[in-house]
């Protein structure tokens, strides 16, 4: 997880019409990781149906959700509701260090957001710039995973 350990992290992600974020703390990575194992970037696969099926069912049967601090996702039209629940969250753990990773085309403005707020102990970086492999990265791949079943398959999260 790098160089340096933050107390939660943050994932902001949409897909076509859904944006979501999931927060996790860092105390629950490890137990967690072993369980994603199977998630995979839905861009880049072949047979997509297949695996939402197939993961949909891992997502049920491993609890993924309870893993998380919070979870939402909702239509875009809701993109005010989100960003306020996560402002919320970093006022209420203003004292924690907090890493975000934000969707490449939301990262400009989310980044502004955050320094009105004092964004001293976060660390907010590009979902572009997340190296592969790495916890990090594993967990946003799984926030993509939840966009995209609640996309296609309406689960609700």
């Amino acid at each position: 997880m790098g160089a340096k350990e933050f107390d939660y992290y943050i994932f902001i992600d949409y897909s076509v019409n859904y944006l979501g974020y999931l927060i996790i703390k860092k105390e629950k990575i490890k137990e967690f990781l072993p369980k994603i194992s199977k998630f995979a970037h839905y861009r880049e696969l072949k047979k997509k149906k297949a695996y939402l099926d197939s993961i949909q069912k891992i997502v049920a049967k491993n609890n993924i959700c309870s893993h998380f601090c919070k979870l939402k996702i909702k239509k875009t039209e809701s993109a005010p509701e989100i960003y306020a629940d996560i402002l919320d969250f970093l006022k209420k753990h203003d004292n924690c260090l907090v890493f975000i990773c934000v969707d490449d085309k939301q990262f400009k403005n989310f980044n502004k957001i955050v320094h009105i707020i004092d964004g001293k102990n976060i660390k907010v970086i590009k979902e572009g710039k997340l190296k592969k492999h790495t916890p990090e990265y594993k967990i946003n791949l799984v926030l993509d995973t939840l966009l995209n079943l609640a996309r296609v398959k309406n689960d609700k999260f």
